[in-house]
């Protein structure tokens, strides 16, 4: 049996940090893990931004109200769920993605909470689990299932080294230049070739 695992932000839907700072201005909310790594710093370098400028978790979901799938990501996830189970594991937040979600039809979704006081402010973030994209392989893999995972930062190497075959979409080049053992691919169809050639070999 195999599993398809996706990342969420930048495969499927627009980077929604990148969203709140063109609405905002603030120009320091564009980092993304593409940019820092390390994602506690960068979380914690997102919360102070939202307090210094009076943000809160309403004015973030009013951007995301905006937004939508990239374009091709509803028709690409509809066609692998027809091969495959899909999972997405993302490093957002359930405040931030129910509406997302909904356009893409509800796939299962792993990811974090955020802690809002109780005047709306983001007053701090909570891991579901440390390296929770790796570890979520890991249990697949320990329930017998075979896993393609597909991504396309830093935050992602790790579950695509741990699955059965790893694939990136559309990365920046400084990822494809850190991880050559990793496949890359820029649209759609290629992404949608690439696992199904990958799931002929594992």
């Amino acid at each position: 049996m195999q599993i398809a695992c996706l990342d969420l932000e930048g495969v499927l839907v627009p980077e929604i940090w990148i969203n709140v700072a063109e609405r905002t201005g603030i120009k320091e909310l564009r980092a993304t893990t593409r940019d820092i790594p390390d994602y506690d710093r960068l979380m914690r370098q997102r919360l102070r931004l939202l307090d210094e400028h009076g943000l809160k978790l309403a004015d973030i979901q009013k951007v995301i109200a905006g937004m939508g799938p990239l374009p091709g990501a509803p028709e690409f996830i509809n066609r692998l769920r027809e091969k495959f189970q899909v999972i997405i594991l993302s490093d957002t937040f359930y405040d931030f993605a129910a509406p997302l979600m909904r356009q893409l039809g509800h796939p299962t979704l792993l990811c974090h909470r955020l802690k809002i006081a109780d005047d709306g402010r983001v007053a701090d973030y909570h891991l579901r689990m440390p390296d929770q994209k790796r570890e979520a392989v890991k249990a697949l893999h320990h329930l017998k299932f075979r896993v393609i995972a597909v991504g396309d930062s830093y935050n992602d190497t790790a579950m695509l080294a741990e699955a059965d075959a790893g694939i990136l979409f559309r990365p920046p080049q400084n990822v494809i230049d850190e991880f050559p053992q990793f496949l890359v691919t820029a649209t759609y169809d290629e992404l949608y070739d690439a696992v199904l050639e990958a799931s002929s070999e594992i």
